[in-house]
């Protein structure tokens, strides 16, 4: 995506929004309590009659309730395995799907890749399939190959449906112009002045379908990520951002590909209290620390 600063670009267009704060409060160790005293402990004494009446009641009604769920387990997860494990919200209703919405379903995701970009190829023609295609899509059109133009060209070569990747092509060659590079603080190819490096690397957190067909789909991919430079005297350290990648896919030559992609801020949670790193273990982290081939 797009380094942070005054002056902020990314494919989109889009600004950062701006993060909190959380400082999450630390109860005492041990079993003492707040001011020092021990633990105080009660006198035993023999239980009553009518709390054993009580607790034989408790144990008898645990133990038909799990007699009770043995049986029927098979039925939802079959239906789930069955539809791709979908989050589109179906109608299915089946406990499992409710409760493991991003559960793996054990099928083979993808099955090849691009021999000039390495981005995943062969997804199947399902709701998994879409998820999958959108979720490493988003990472490829985030990532910070998208600075360099020829690079971007094959990127978008890669993931758009033919029809669709000449106006993209322009759209964002636009964008990524001599002069906002220039403005970002990288040279006209794309390249970070000496001593910095430039970071940019989405992650997907989770996908939704929101149309399904045969022929196209719609998924959204929320999303965090990392953009910025790391180095000694970078005036635009790395910083993470929100977002959620909308992809119009059309199933193209036995392959999802997409026909168009917006990008909305959010959902962003509370930043946490972790202390931010310096800047040479940001680098050495990106650097030794490989992307994923996502799947749904």
């Amino acid at each position: 995506m797009s380094p942070s600063g005054d002056d902020h670009y990314d494919p989109y267009g889009n600004p950062d929004s701006p993060d909190g704060r959380l400082t999450r409060t630390r109860l005492p160790d041990g079993d003492g309590d707040p001011y020092g005293g021990g633990r105080r402990t009660r006198p035993t004494a023999k239980p009553s009659r009518s709390m054993l009446t009580v607790v034989s009641v408790v144990v008898l009604l645990i133990a038909a309730i799990a007699f009770a769920n043995r049986g029927g387990g098979d039925g939802d997860s079959d239906d789930s395995s069955s539809n791709g494990g979908s989050s589109s919200g179906s109608s299915g209703g089946g406990k499992d799907n409710q409760a493991q919405p991003t559960a793996p379903t054990g099928e083979r995701p993808v099955h090849g890749k691009n021999e000039a970009t390495g981005i995943a190829t062969g997804f199947p023609r399902t709701e998994q399939g879409a998820q999958s295609a959108a979720a490493n899509y988003a990472v490829a059109l985030g990532s910070v190959e998208m600075y360099d133009r020829e690079r971007r060209h094959e990127i978008v070569n890669a993931v758009m449906a033919p029809t669709a990747a000449p106006g993209v092509q322009q759209a964002l060659d636009r964008t990524y112009s001599a002069d906002v590079l220039k403005k970002i603080g990288l040279s006209k190819d794309g390249k970070a002045p000496d001593g910095l490096n430039f970071i940019s690397r989405t992650i997907p957190v989770g996908t939704k379908v929101t149309d399904y067909s045969k022929s196209a789909a719609t998924v959204e991919v929320w999303s965090t990520d990392l953009s910025g430079f790391a180095g000694e005297g970078s005036k635009r350290p790395v910083t993470t951002d929100w977002f959620t990648v909308t992809l119009k896919l059309s199933w193209t030559g036995n392959d999802w590909k997409a026909l168009t992609h917006s990008l909305q801020d959010g959902p962003a949670p509370v930043s946490g209290d972790v202390p931010a790193s310096a800047a040479d273990k940001i680098t050495q982290a990106v650097e030794g620390y490989g992307g994923f081939t996502y799947a749904r």
